[in-house]
């Protein structure tokens, strides 16, 4: 993985890009990203392209060690072995969240060594203080207080919005959602979401375009179409 596969990755929003990745039927297609649960709080930032950083959280009863911002010069450790820009994922392991996971003290403190976002099943707080860093977060759920917030299990498998997330994972999030981009395919990603923007532009042209529609017409752009994207399919799946 290198900066200019982040670079190219970072051009297309989060759907075309699981678009892409459906091509290769690396994984059913309903498989690979978070569910409704969580949302782009500042959905107007471009997209978000970076590799988990996970931990646990729990905010509701107070903490045997150290706090939530004791914590922070172990997870910025862990930023050292991945291979570009951390997103910060975290499992609020309180069901439902009883207080913020994150704020404007810990997002400053990500943002300025180099993190790309942060993903969390619980909830935040600092929203307006947190939109002027221009710093994507993807939640569920907005709480006024942070309660007892202590993080656990750095670096651990953690599940959020229906997905499991390991250290290191590539992901990918904008206004629509955040998916995980497998890594064996994540090099092959940006060209392949290249053709299907040019592929799309076919039936948006016909639908844009002056003049009268009609369902014959409809027809045979759809299935120019469709043969167009089954032949994509098939070259990409012979690449693997």
């Amino acid at each position: 993985m290198n900066k200019e596969t982040i670079r190219k990755l970072a051009q297309y929003d989060t759907p075309t890009i699981c678009n892409a990745i459906e091509l290769f039927e690396f994984q059913p297609a309903t498989a690979g990203f978070m569910d409704g649960r969580i949302k782009s709080v500042f959905p107007e930032l471009p997209p978000m392209v970076g590799f988990a950083c996970t931990a646990a959280f729990r905010a509701s009863a107070p903490p045997s060690g150290a706090d939530a911002y004791g914590s922070l010069p172990q997870q910025l450790e862990k930023y050292a072995g991945l291979p570009g820009p951390a997103v910060m994922v975290f499992q609020d392991l309180d069901d439902p969240p009883v207080a913020a996971t994150f704020g404007e003290v810990m997002c400053t403190a990500y943002k300025t060594y180099g993190s790309a976002g942060l993903v969390t099943s619980g909830a935040g707080r600092d929203l307006l203080q947190v939109r002027a860093l221009n710093y994507p977060v993807f939640t569920g759920s907005t709480i006024c207080a942070h309660g007892y917030c202590h993080i656990l299990q750095i670096g651990s498998t953690v599940r959020v919005g229906g997905l499991t997330i390991n250290h290191g994972d590539l992901l990918h999030g904008d206004a629509n959602g955040v998916t995980k981009i497998p890594l064996d395919i994540a090099d092959e990603v940006p060209d392949v979401a290249a053709e299907v923007v040019t592929h799309e532009k076919i039936v948006l042209d016909y639908m844009r375009c002056p003049g009268p529609k009609t369902v014959e017409g409809a027809r045979d752009v759809y299935k120019e179409v469709g043969a167009v994207f089954q032949k994509l399919r098939e070259r990409v799946k012979r690449r693997r």
